[in-house]
């Protein structure tokens, strides 16, 4: 088989590329290593910045995205039983950000690419990638009991933390920069409607606490967990309880409880991998980057890859100018560590790194310095700016 760019993986990343290169006449094929059902059923972050939303439009897939999410111009930021909202469409002239779940997205995509016949191999093993230095790289993959070969000219690894991609690259070639944090996120998804039409996030003695919805009939909630909890330790009634010991009072009170659809815990990790390019290999998204996801950057990250290696690969096949392919990993690299940086500090900020322990010297004084660090950005219209500025995402960087 021969295509023009091979994608490897087929989450949001990997299908919103490549439903954008087939818009411009740029052939790809997509190997997936699980199946399009257990794709659809893992359940994931839904803040979309404006740069998703109109990438998105441009694919062509957003015609349900508009209809059914929330735009949101604001979130909420709750310590010390206040609530101080950060008004994201006034402080900075106008952007907003979008409601809409990555579930949601990748079945918009899925639908897209199975309606314009592209092709896409689920559930396939085996999956290596040859030759990424040379000018014919070529991926070999087994698929229904039979072994394939294709031949491309790029590949995009698109296949996350865990994927093949990062990994063809040599250890001498490639440098990783990782922080793991000392707790998780226990969420909970009900068909509830949500306590607050807007995103909040709770900083509390007890730990960091947020809500947020994926509609108006449907909430996903989240508590700061140690590591060593797992999900069974965990009953509805407990998730509740503890829920509303961590909301402001005036909130706690309006919260509607139900029964949990979906229940899990997810470790927080910050993860950046340079260079984000070996020769025709492409890293895109959670194959070169991880952030912890209080800043709501992990998606929108990846969305920005795809901006970038798009407008690549159409400057490549549309002008045949093959000079442009060394920005990639540079443009892309700036916005990951503008991503990092953001989502260390709400961290940071906003959780319980053990501060409570009286005996922890070191832990205290953390604590201390992001108090006053809260205080000193949500006190004055210009803290909480930089915050809205930060949180709805800097615009996409055009090629050289």
């Amino acid at each position: 088989m021969k295509t023009q760019v091979a994608i490897i993986g087929a989450g949001p990343s990997g299908l919103l590329l490549g439903q954008l290169l087939a818009k411009q006449g740029i052939d790809n094929v997509i190997i997936e290593r699980v199946s399009g059902e257990y794709i659809l059923g893992r359940i994931r972050a839904g803040v979309l910045e404006q740069g998703m939303t109109d990438l998105l439009r441009e694919a062509g897939v957003g015609e349900r995205m508009d209809r059914e999410g929330q735009v949101h111009h604001g979130v909420e930021l709750a310590f010390n039983n206040k609530r101080v909202k950060i008004e994201l469409e006034k402080l900075t002239g106008g952007s907003t950000v979008m409601v809409y779940g990555q579930t949601e997205v990748t079945r918009d995509l899925m639908e897209a690419r199975d309606e314009a016949g592209l092709t896409t191999y689920y559930e396939s093993s085996n999956v290596a990638l040859h030759d990424v230095k040379s000018d014919a790289p070529y991926v070999t993959f087994e698929h229904n009991g039979e072994t394939h070969r294709l031949d491309c000219d790029y590949i995009a690894g698109c296949d996350g933390f865990h994927g093949v991609s990062r990994q063809t690259i040599p250890e001498s070639s490639r440098k990783e920069f990782e922080r793991v944090y000392p707790f998780g996120w226990l969420g909970v998804l009900s068909d509830t409607p949500p306590v607050n039409p807007e995103l909040i996030y709770c900083k509390t003695d007890r730990g960091f606490a947020m809500t947020s919805m994926r509609s108006e009939t449907r909430s996903r909630y989240y508590l700061q967990v140690p590591l060593t909890d797992k999900v069974e330790d965990w009953s509805d009634d407990d998730f509740w309880t503890e829920l509303k010991r961590r909301l402001p009072d005036d909130v706690a009170e309006k919260l509607v409880t139900g029964p949990s659809i979906e229940k899990s815990i997810a470790p927080l990790r910050s993860f950046v991998c340079e260079p984000m390019q070996y020769g025709n290999l492409f890293l895109v998204g959670d194959a070169a980057h991880i952030v912890p996801p209080t800043g709501a950057k992990g998606l929108n990250l990846a969305a920005s890859d795809v901006a970038t290696f798009y407008k690549v690969m159409t400057r490549v096949y549309k002008e045949g100018d093959k000079e442009c392919i060394s920005q990639y990993s540079d443009i892309c690299l700036r916005r990951v560590w503008h991503g990092e940086r953001f989502s260390w500090w709400m961290t940071n900020m906003l959780h319980d790194f053990g501060q409570g322990d009286e005996h922890d010297n070191d832990a205290a004084t953390h604590g201390k310095f992001m108090s006053s660090e809260l205080n000193f950005y949500t006190d004055n219209e210009e803290g909480r700016r930089i915050i809205a500025m930060q949180y709805v995402g800097l615009p996409y960087e055009d090629l050289v």
